[in-house]
């Protein structure tokens, strides 16, 4: 089970998924942004405030097969599906690879409501999900393909949990950083946490610098990217407000 530094929890809570993109571009990583998905829960209905954040843990979908995929699989309660619910620990993300089909459901509000009542710390689906009206007002991130009536047995084989998946085109291992505001979900390969946690935040600050510039009558050329005389202008600005 992975565990966050509490320091690095706590800028991801905060720093733009633009960000930490633009950081992972830095270190040679240029596919980190899942495609396809965005959040279907209203921020306004959250109570805990920030990004959501956690690690990574998986679960791999195939193609179904008529003879296997019937209701009376989930009797079974070591259903990949349904042990995958029950298995995600506190404080991670279930991220569902569904190969980007859109004709079904991933999941529906139940087995969301039971990752949330689990402490779990959101859900990722390059699928739909059923309920989506439900879902889209709970107290929960999710981030999907939208909504989809469809049963998850027409087109999905639950087969494998806590694996390497593709989810949106991207590549997640398990214990991956998971990161999701507005504007979508980056991936953070596990190791790199810490420092691109730091370098986003210290990029930030000098992002709010340079806005103030910008907004207050500043060209870009010497200002974004800034040279040395707005770097050194930046230390002053910074000095001041105790950044």
């Amino acid at each position: 089970m992975t565990t966050l530094h509490p320091d690095t929890l706590a800028h991801l809570k905060t720093i733009s998924v633009a960000t930490l993109c633009t950081q992972l571009f830095k270190r040679g990583f240029r596919n980190v942004f899942i495609q396809g998905i965005g959040r279907l829960t209203d921020p306004s209905f959250d109570t805990w405030g920030g990004n959501m954040v956690g690690p990574a843990y998986t679960m791999r979908s195939i193609p179904a097969r008529e003879d296997l995929d019937q209701l009376s699989a989930f009797d079974n309660p070591d259903h990949p599906q349904r042990k995958g619910i029950e298995s995600v620990p506190p404080g991670h993300v279930l991220v569902l690879d569904c190969r980007g089909e859109t004709r079904v459901a991933s999941g529906g509000q139940i087995l969301t409501t039971r990752l949330k009542v689990r402490g779990v710390a959101g859900l990722v689906s390059d699928g739909p999900v059923r309920d989506s009206g439900q879902i889209a007002e709970m107290d929960f991130p999710v981030y999907t393909a939208g909504g989809s009536a469809p049963l998850n047995l027409i087109h999905h084989h639950a087969i494998d949990l806590n694996v390497p998946i593709g989810c949106g085109g991207v590549a997640v291992y398990p214990g991956d950083i998971m990161v999701g505001d507005d504007e979508g979900v980056a991936v953070i390969p596990a190791h790199l946490a810490d420092e691109v946690a730091r370098d986003a935040a210290e990029q930030e600050v000098m992002e709010a610098f340079l806005l103030e510039k910008v907004q207050g009558g500043a060209i870009l050329r010497g200002t974004y990217p800034p040279n040395s005389e707005t770097k050194a202008a930046f230390e002053v600005w910074r000095k001041e407000r105790k950044l």
